[in-house]
């Protein structure tokens, strides 16, 4: 079989691809954001506060909180629309060995990760719809140095039962695959 385009170089011999697909693009506030969203609604407000406040002494004194201002009104943005934006710039595949999340983001460019999927790859499956097929795990670095852990997978997915068997297809073992030490 040959390779399909666009997939040379980087799928392994005789790897299949299972399924391709993307993840829901409507749009989605969870629960998670709604803290976020009203720290940045604060931070904005008490930034707007102060402006008012030294707008009252003569000057450009007052401008000096348009940035605070922004920060706030971004931050609360990115809670209610980050995780839209990203689902809208993500694609899912699927092989009999890995599964790949590539991303194309605006300012930040193509990004393609691949995870393997075995055996004995754990795997997650909260059904839908919109469903979530969580299979890795990465540690992200918070912003004053700690890390935490983060599921990987395939999010909001429509018909995750069909792409749940499929996965479940990727984990079987095939003899092919083994390596035989010496």
């Amino acid at each position: 079989m040959s390779t399909p385009p666009g997939w040379e170089g980087i799928l392994d011999e005789g790897e299949e691809i299972l399924w391709q697909g993307r993840p829901g693009q409507g749009f989605h506030f969870g629960a998670g954001n709604v803290v976020s969203a009203i720290f940045g609604l604060f931070f904005a407000g008490f930034a707007l506060f102060w402006m008012v406040m030294a707008a009252s002494a003569d000057g450009p004194f007052w401008m000096f909180g348009l940035i605070h201002f922004s920060v706030g009104i971004a931050l609360s943005a990115w809670a209610i629309y980050g995780n839209t934006w990203k689902r809208r710039h993500s694609w899912y595949t699927l092989t009999d060995r890995r599964a790949f999340i590539a991303t194309d983001m605006p300012l930040k460019g193509k990004t393609l990760k691949s995870y393997p999927i075995g055996p004995t790859t754990v795997i997650d499956y909260r059904a839908g719809p919109p469903a979530t097929i969580n299979f890795a795990e990465e540690f992200k670095r918070g912003s004053k140095g700690r890390s935490y852990k983060v599921k990987v997978g395939f999010e909001r997915l429509e018909n995750g039962a069909e792409v749940m068997r499929e996965v479940r297809r990727a984990q079987e073992v095939d003899e092919t695959m083994i390596r035989e030490s010496a």
